[in-house]
Formats: structure tokens, C-alpha cells, sequence
């Protein structure tokens, strides 16, 4: 029997006031817990995420230890790219690294198409657990962005400038849009099919889209990303943008059929409402902060709450990037009570 599941932040996605601001952490699973540290030294990344059991008992540590009002799917953003056919590898202290880079329109013609009940069972079924099973509050469920998967695909791996990616974009656009296609589809069959096994809202990570113009998102990349919201509308569930750097963008975001626009921490709630941001908004206290007294992280915590409230529309705390390893988990249990305690009606 599924459990009476605490929808607060699904109404704060959807614009409504709640009882209290409530909270996830990004990458709140995973490297700064020790449990999972001491998974890690059994199982790889791509081990723990094919073994359903395993990988719902991550995502679902940090609610039990933190009491965070979400949980996200713990998984990495290459997961759908293998079954299609692109050869990656997460190589430690580097990130993935994919053999066979795009280079021309025939190497995206030579990608398959994602079924996801066929190629991913094992993340549907992590879900199926998670939803069915183990969870009281909302599970989150994500996909990496077109561009962002895109420049890990033709840089091979991850990249600072990303030259690749925009000689194609600028100087190959046909080959660019057909990408941008194929990687649309996918993220619509892999997002959806999340929503069918029990996710409650998608969260669509463009981590490196910031280093686009807003002239060359709007003809570039807005297209795609308008139609994979579009059809993500149709499920009735919230969905989230986040991007690093993006402040320049955030009104492209603000455009597109989306319920929340997830800031990071280099721009602040006023500013966002102030630049024309109408939605709901998500972050973003600089995870940097979370290393630093707790005096410190009171303070800025309560000036991100108190523009929060000070504004009209949803709100969600969350980071404005992910935990970092050394982040102790005790920091992440006491700042969660106390935004639940500060913002509590």
C-alpha cells in the first residue's frame, strides 16, 4: 500500500502559498553521506544505479537523514546515452568521457532510439520501489538538457570552452539541429517514462548551458527545450530548469512552459523577480557556504528566506549547485529543521 505522501513541495512547484518553504538538496545522495561512501568502495556508479534496491536505498537516505521534502532519483545524466549507442565511460576525478564523440549528421543517424521500458527497467523499477514502497514525500525525477548532453557527446568528455560544441552549432547548424532533435526525443521518452513509474515533478539539468549568449539560446537551443516542456506538460506534473551561470538566460526560462526556474547562487530571489522572473522559484544558497560557521549559514540562509517570502509566487530552497563531498551531513540535518522551524506558519 503506498504511503500518505506530504505533497508541500509539489504545491510550492505549483505556485501555491504553504505551511512552511520546503526543501531538497541537489546531489543531496551520494558523496558528502558516509553510507554511500561505503557503498562506493564495493560498487561503481553504473553498479549501484542497475541494482533497483540498492539505488533506491541511496535516494532514499538523504530524506531519512536530512528529512528533506523530496527525494531525487539517484542516477547520473548519462544514464539514457549507452542504450542509443553513445560509449561512455565516468572516469574518476575527470567525468564521463565518451569514445566515440558527433562529428557529422551520420554519426546521429547511426544512434538508436530510447525505449526506456526495454533499456533503463532498472531505473523504472528503482521508481516503481521508491514511489510504491519507501517514500512519504515527493521523488523527483531528472534528465540532462540537449545542450548540456550534446557537449559532453561531441566534446568527449567534459570541457571549459566548449570550441567543439559551438563550431557545430555555428558552423554546421543542420548537423546541430539534428541533435538537438534526436536528444529532444529522448529526453521526452526518458522524462515521461519516469512520470509513468511514479515520479511526481522532472527536474531538466542545462549544467552548462550558461555558457551560451541569450541571441544564440533563443535560435540554438530554445526550440528544443520549448517542445520537451510542451510535452511534459501534458503529464500535470511540476518540472524544474536549472542551469550554472545562466543569469543571462533566466528570462529565456521564465518563457518556456515551465512551472519552477531553479537560481543559482550567483543571482539573487529580488534580482530574479526584479529582471521579470514570474515563476516559481528554486535555490539557492551557495553550497560553498554549508563549509563555513553555522552563525554564516544561518545568516545567509534567513536573507535567502526572507526575500523569498518577501515576494509573491512559489518558492522551494534547494542549493544553487550540488552537496560537495566535504559537507557534513549534520550541517544538511540542522539546516533543513531550521528552515522548516524559521519558515514555519
Amino acid at each position: 500500500m503506498m504511503k500518505q505522501l506530504n505533497d508541500t513541495i509539489l504545491r510550492a512547484y505549483n505556485g501555491e502559498k504553504t505551511d512552511y518553504t520546503p526543501l531538497w538538496y541537489m546531489r543531496q545522495a551520494g558523496r558528502s553521506q558516509p553510507e554511500y561512501r561505503k557503498l562506493k568502495e564495493k560498487y561503481s556508479l553504473f553498479e549501484i544505479t542497475h541494482q533497483p534496491e540498492l539505488c533506491a536505498y541511496v535516494t532514499e537516505l538523504p530524506v531519512q537523514n536530512y528529512n528533506t521534502d523530496a527525494a531525487i532519483l539517484y542516477k547520473d545524466i548519462m544514464s539514457p546515452l549507452p542504450p542509443v549507442g553513445v560509449d561512455v565511460e565516468i572516469k574518476k576525478g575527470i567525468g564521463p568521457v565518451i569514445d566515440n564523440p558527433i562529428r557529422s549528421i551520420q554519426d546521429i543517424e547511426r544512434l538508436g532510439e530510447l525505449d526506456p521500458e526495454k533499456d533503463l527497467p532498472y531505473v523504472l523499477k528503482t521508481i516503481e520501489i521508491l514511489t510504491k514502497e519507501k517514500l512519504d514525500v515527493p521523488l523527483i525525477g531528472f534528465s540532462g538538457a540537449p545542450f548540456t548532453l550534446a557537449s559532453y557527446m561531441i566534446e568527449g568528455g567534459p570541457s571549459k570552452q566548449y570550441n567543439k560544441t559551438k563550431a557545430m552549432m555555428y558552423g554546421d547548424s543542420k548537423t546541430w539541429f539534428a541533435l538537438m532533435d534526436k536528444l529532444g526525443d529522448l529526453v521526452i521518452e526518458y522524462t515521461k517514462a519516469q512520470i509513468r513509474a511514479g515520479a511526481s515533478a522532472i527536474q531538466i539539468f542545462d549544467s552548462w548551458v550558461g555558457a551560451v549568449s541569450a541571441p544564440d539560446y533563443r535560435t540554438y537551443i530554445k526550440p528544443v527545450m520549448n517542445r520537451i516542456f510542451t510535452a511534459l506538460r501534458e503529464e500535470n506534473v511540476p518540472t524544474i530548469l536549472f542551469g550554472i551561470g545562466a543569469n543571462h538566460l533566466l528570462l529565456e526560462f521564465n518563457d518556456l512552459p515551465v512551472s519552477t526556474v531553479g537560481l543559482d547562487w550567483r543571482t539573487s530571489i529580488l534580482e530574479a523577480r526584479k529582471m521579470g522572473v514570474t515563476k516559481t522559484l528554486q535555490g539557492n544558497l551557495d553550497p560553498a557556504i554549508l563549509l563555513a560557521d553555522w552563525d554564516i549559514i544561518e545568516a545567509r540562509t534567513k536573507e535567502i528566506l526572507d526575500e523569498a517570502q518577501e515576494q509573491d509566487g512559489g518558492y522551494v530552497f534547494n542549493l544553487g549547485h550540488g552537496v560537495f563531498p566535504e559537507i557534513q551531513p549534520d550541517t544538511l540535518k540542522r539546516l533543513a529543521a531550521f528552515i522548516h522551524n524559521y519558515t514555519a506558519k
